[in-house]
């Protein structure tokens, strides 16, 4: 990819450009947490953007899409913004660099991804870190990491309509080869986790289905974590017990207990799970793996019956673990894979979800790699 991209850049604007990347994203456990001020477990991941980039000394941008075959062009003025959906995560990103005293100016740059869309792994993260990556790095602007995380996250609240939390930029920049990230969502503090699995392989499923959303089933289920906080006399979920969900379990509704039995749990297998990495314990891994699965189907209600699906014919495989990633309603499964099994487990989660659906999921394998970086 870096090379199609440094090809095309050369053809429309010369040479001199510098290339630059940032990875897509996977969340191995950790759902529905973010916002209830709880653990989430991302690692950056083998696709991502790659950029190629020169300044060049006007006040405009020249971007080219090489994925869509479309051109933008725009200044970096709030008045300025692109009528192109994906020239906005660009153009959002020098606002915000400049909102925080960076002083940039124009530059030409070519882009082009290989993070499926759709499929729940932050392409939009992964540009938005590209970028903000490499406008520090171009102009010495000394803005740390945390900071280009929140100018993405900024990125996507304040011109692309999206009131995302941190979590896919923050994996996106802070990624590192070999290891898992936990980020506490309340004080942002994270550590590293080693993941590198020997004997197994870590592969999502893309059920293809994305479920239309009638009403808006996320801020309900926000409002009903929020309720429930609140008779236990917290700010957030994070840190409640079951006991003490059980203690008022008479004062709250059937739906808010549900969903608070869901995100207590969620908590639990997250530090479960790292505890499991540190002792090289994949087993315990895939345990948690699937209970948070069917907590999310049964419990907060965010699956949907093809990725039940999925995930009961992973278990037949003798797949170790299996569940949906991300918010849920379609999109993917991801799965933990021991290598001998790897070959039939896809053969027959292919077979036997056409036979259902109609259609066969796609399959990516993943490896944990990189965050944001400049390419030599």
């Amino acid at each position: 990819m870096k090379e199609k991209v440094s090809k095309k850049f050369q053809e429309i604007y010369g040479s001199g450009a510098v290339m630059f990347a940032s990875p897509g994203r996977i969340n191995l456990i950790g759902e529905h947490t973010d916002y209830n001020g709880g653990f989430v477990f991302p690692g950056a991941v083998d696709k991502g953007i790659v950029a190629a980039i020169k300044l060049n000394g006007t006040d405009k941008v020249r971007a080219y899409a090489l994925d869509l075959e479309e051109s933008s062009e725009f200044g970096l003025n709030e008045e300025d913004k692109p009528a192109e959906s994906w020239a906005r995560y660009i153009f959002g990103v020098c606002r915000e660099v400049q909102k925080r005293g960076g002083k940039i100016g124009g530059f030409d740059t070519v882009f082009a991804g290989d993070v499926p869309l759709g499929a729940g792994m932050s392409s939009s993260a992964a540009l938005e870190s590209t970028y903000a990556f490499a406008l520090n790095d171009l102009y010495s602007l000394g803005i740390d990491k945390f900071e280009l995380a929140k100018i993405g996250q900024s990125t996507e609240h304040n011109y692309c309509g999206v009131n995302c939390g941190i979590m896919d930029q923050f994996a996106s920049v802070f990624g590192k080869k070999g290891n898992l990230i936990r980020l506490d969502c309340r004080s942002l503090e994270y550590a590293y986790f080693p993941f590198d699995p020997k004997g197994y392989k870590l592969v999502l499923l893309d059920s293809r289905v994305k479920h239309e959303l009638v009403g808006s089933p996320y801020n309900d289920r926000r409002a009903s974590c929020e309720r429930v906080a609140k008779m236990l006399g917290q700010e957030f979920l994070r840190g409640a017990t079951m006991e003490q969900l059980d203690a008022i379990k008479d004062k709250i509704s059937e739906e808010d207990y549900k969903r608070a039995r869901y995100v207590i749990g969620e908590e639990k297998r997250v530090l479960d799970v790292c505890d499991a990495l540190e002792k090289g314990d994949y087993e315990t891994v895939g345990k948690r793996m699937y209970e948070t699965h069917w907590g999310m189907s049964k419990d907060y209600e965010v699956s949907c019956e093809e990725l039940d699906f999925l995930a009961e014919v992973a278990e037949a495989c003798g797949v170790t673990g299996s569940r949906i990633m991300g918010g849920g309603f379609g999109g993917c499964t991801i799965n933990l894979v021991k290598d001998e099994l790897y070959d039939n487990f896809i053969a027959t989660a292919k077979k036997r979800f056409n036979e259902k659906y109609g259609h066969e999921p796609k399959v990516y394998e993943v490896v944990i790699s990189d965050g944001s970086r400049r390419l030599e």
